[in-house]
Order: structure tokens, then C-alpha cells, then sequence
């Protein structure tokens, strides 16, 4: 998983940062903050749905339809259109019932600032590049949910690492926390990024 968030981080390097801190009217070291926060969140939840045949099937079967990798191509349009794309349709399915929660979480790294309206510009990128990496690696169900969960190749490295972040974003996802796990998965991130 630490290979795909290096890959998603590089996909954002030029002048995205910049673009997504104009969207949510912040600096672009607040934008980064909030990114680093949030890809792992993202990626955390494909894992975890990729976890079991059905999750990975469905997830394999939207990204062969409509997660091509195309988006890659325009980021810019991507970024300054997200209000009409499909992110929120995504987080809904990745995130269900939690997607305020952890947008608040993902808002503790932007200042306050509106992290559901972040993870609505991020989510179709993080599946655009997913879905691109399937392809180029012409990964079956079960290949997507080996890169998706670490395990295989050189990948296997990560794999304690991303069992840890698919439990954080499980915990995440299933129940209300009275406590503030917002540090723990910026640190997890921090972690992921340094390697």
C-alpha cells in the first residue's frame, strides 16, 4: 500500500497541491497535510473492502467500468470540477454512514477547513490510479486485493503496516469514537510517506 500512496503522492506533485488549496481556501502546506491524511483514509478503505470476494469483485468490476485512470490526464479539471464529479457517490460507498466522521477527521489536518470536500476531490483520483495500476499490471480480483492489502512481491514488506490501516479505518468505519484518532492515522501516513 505504501507503493500506492508514493505513486498517488507523485500524481499530485506539480500544481494539484496547489489547485486543491485553492478549492478549500487554505495554504498549500495545509492542502498537503490534509492530503497525507486523507489518501491513506482512502486507500485504508479500498483495502478493507477488498478484504472479502464480494468487496474485491465489485470494487474490480467499477474500476474496469468506470476507473480507467483517464482522470490522471486532466487533473486540473478534475480538481476544480469536483463538486459535479462522482466523489461523493464513491466516498458513499467506500465510507457509508461514517463519511461526516471522518471528514471531520480529515478537517483536524486542514485547520479546520472542509475535509469532506477534500476526499470528494481525492477519492476519483485514488481510483483512477488504482484502476490504472490494475491494468497496467493486468491484475485479476485477487491481484487488485493483493496490491490493495500488501501482500505479494515486494509488497509484502508493507503488509504489517496496511493490516494496521485497514484496522484504524475498520474502527473508523464501524463505530463512534469517543476520542480523536486523527494523530494516530497522520502519524500512520507520516510513516507510509517517509519510507
Amino acid at each position: 500500500m505504501d507503493t500506492l500512496l508514493q505513486g498517488l503522492m507523485g500524481q499530485l506533485g506539480g500544481g494539484a497541491v496547489g489547485q486543491i488549496a485553492e478549492q478549500l481556501g487554505v495554504d498549500e502546506g495545509t492542502a498537503q497535510n490534509g492530503i497525507q491524511a486523507a489518501l491513506p483514509i482512502l486507500l485504508g478503505a479500498l483495502a478493507r473492502n477488498a478484504q472479502n470476494e464480494d468487496g474485491a469483485q465489485s470494487l474490480d468490476t467499477a474500476l474496469a467500468s468506470d476507473h480507467d485512470g483517464s482522470i490522471l490526464d486532466n487533473l486540473s479539471g478534475a480538481i476544480t470540477g469536483h463538486q459535479d464529479g462522482p466523489g461523493a457517490a464513491i466516498l458513499g460507498h467506500l465510507l457509508g454512514g461514517q463519511t461526516n466522521q471522518i471528514s471531520n477527521v480529515v478537517g483536524q489536518s486542514l485547520g479546520g477547513a472542509n475535509g469532506g470536500a477534500l476526499l470528494q476531490i481525492l477519492a476519483p483520483i485514488v481510483m483512477g490510479y488504482v484502476g490504472q495500476q490494475k491494468q497496467q499490471q493486468g491484475l485479476d480480483v485477487m491481484g487488485l486485493a493483493g496490491m490493495l492489502l500488501g501482500g505479494g512481491g515486494q509488497q509484502q514488506q508493507a503488509q504489517p503496516a496496511a493490516s494496521g490501516l485497514v484496522g484504524m479505518v475498520g474502527q473508523l468505519l464501524d463505530q463512534n469514537h469517543d476520542g480523536s484518532p486523527v494523530d494516530d492515522i497522520i502519524g500512520l501516513a507520516g510513516r507510509f510517506l517517509k519510507r
